[in-house]
């Protein structure tokens, strides 16, 4: 097709996005076609376009039927982007959570403006977009014989590999500042702050010897992901987690950032450390050891 091919090609990728045609299949054949330079940019415009199309006939054409097909998975996404706004947009297109074809066509169904939904996608599709470039390039070059593919492919998987770290390493640096002492969750408390106070702890030990804070509600964190949806979304005020210690308010603070909760944050030393400031503690094991102590 001569100068016509790049075009061609993203035009083709375009409608395939929307008819949910997976777009590995493409950033890979963009490689082998083009290389991986002119192949990483048919690759990037034909995936935005596609995804652009797909965000405007979710938002104006077709609601009702991508409501349907998203199911329960719509609600976390909407509250998400109301919570992030394009972060999440971003969030989405670094770690696939959610399906990319389908996130197109939900994410048409938020109130994120089509710039940001545009722009976002475009920056930060790149990395799996060049990262798959090079593994289509290495691909035709293996099959021509060439030694050096293997090192295309290397950097290829290793910038794969990055993607896949990347997001979570994200989490965990948010995640390090959101903590939360015990003297300040008091002094909240105290002060009638709406506060989601969750314990995640299971039912013996959120009325055993530690006892648990008295507005806390019990949500063990191996049910956490089954039971989320409980929570609710954008009513939720700020969630605070508790644990024994804070082992496992961090994993149930994951749990509920990939759920699209923006307002998480974690008792620092958890019951153990709420116990040893002396603070107001429920639960009838608990009230036993209080009067054991004092007798």
């Amino acid at each position: 097709m001569g100068g016509w091919a790049p075009l061609s090609y993203v035009a083709v990728y375009a409608l395939a996005t929307i008819a949910f045609v997976p777009g590995t299949i493409f950033g890979l054949a963009g490689g082998a076609l083009f290389g991986p330079l002119w192949g990483t940019v048919c690759n990037l415009v034909g995936a935005t376009c596609g995804a652009t199309l797909a965000f405007l006939v979710a938002r104006y054409v077709a609601a009702d039927w991508i409501a349907r097909k998203a199911g329960g998975r719509l609600g976390r996404l909407i509250a998400g982007v109301e919570a992030e706004g394009w972060r999440f947009v971003a969030f989405v297109r670094l770690v696939p959570l959610f399906l990319f074809n389908l996130s197109n066509y939900a994410l048409g169904l938020t109130r994120i403006p089509l710039g940001h939904y545009v722009l976002a996608s475009l920056v930060f599709m790149a990395p799996g977009t060049i990262a798959y470039t090079w593994l289509g390039y290495a691909g035709r070059e293996a099959l021509a014989g060439d030694a050096t593919a293997v090192r295309y492919g290397v950097l290829g998987l290793g910038l794969l590999a990055a993607i896949a770290f990347l997001p979570r390493l994200l989490r965990r640096l948010r995640g390090a500042s959101a903590w939360v002492e015990v003297t300040d969750l008091k002094r909240r408390l105290d002060a009638g702050e709406p506060i989601a106070l969750i314990d995640v702890r299971g039912p013996d030990e959120f009325k055993g010897p530690l006892g648990h804070i008295p507005e806390a509600r019990n949500l063990p964190v191996d049910k956490l992901p089954d039971r989320v949806a409980e929570l609710g979304h954008s009513a939720l005020p700020p969630v605070i987690l508790v644990c024994r210690t804070d082992r496992h308010s961090a994993t149930a603070a994951e749990t509920l950032r990939g759920a699209g909760f923006a307002d998480v944050a974690m008792l620092r030393g958890g019951m153990e450390q709420w116990n040893r400031a002396g603070l107001p503690i429920e639960g009838r094991l608990a009230q036993e050891g209080q009067k054991g102590r004092r007798a």
